[in-house]
């Protein structure tokens, strides 16, 4: 099964970029990643309510393009499912299982996902009620999906 991270904007901060690369590197041996990466819209700091939704849909239009046919679409939102590191490997394990050949996770830009994206979705994941940046919501991620397939091939996980 490949897994493919679609995330709006392009990681900024070099310790976002350099623990995003250990995790890419932890995951070759483990699981087929791709990284994608969709333009943001660009928001004045002081955004209207119109414009920040003006942006999410137009974010959502190039997430939504990016998104293969028949894959199993995960939306990142605050308001989705929230499943523990088990729960969330079993998910995986699951989907495996089933055939599903493509994994989609989406991370929306600075102003979230669009209802359409959220609307594609197969499963809507929650990370808890606290809100991430974007960019660090990769790194997460990512640590927990190598977490997902260690916990799957029944090995130890103590970074």
């Amino acid at each position: 099964m490949k897994i493919s991270i679609l995330a709006a904007g392009k990681v900024r901060e070099d310790y976002l970029k350099q623990g995003i690369a250990e995790y890419s590197r932890r995951l070759a041996p483990l699981a087929k990643i791709e990284i994608w990466e969709t333009e943001d819209e660009p928001l004045p700091e002081s955004a209207s309510a119109a414009q920040a939704a003006q942006a999410r849909e137009r974010e959502g239009e190039r997430l939504l393009r990016q998104v293969p046919e028949g894959a199993f679409c995960v939306a990142l939102d605050s308001g989705g499912e929230l499943l523990s590191s088990p729960e969330l490997a079993e998910t995986i394990r699951m989907l495996d299982v089933k055939g599903v050949r493509q994994v989609v996770f989406c991370i929306g830009g600075s102003t979230g996902l669009s209802p359409a994206v959220l609307a594609r979705a197969d499963l809507r994941l929650s990370f808890g009620k606290v809100t991430y940046p974007h960019q660090m919501m990769r790194l997460i991620l990512l640590e927990q999906i190598y977490r997902a397939c260690k916990i799957n091939r029944g090995e130890p996980y103590h970074k």
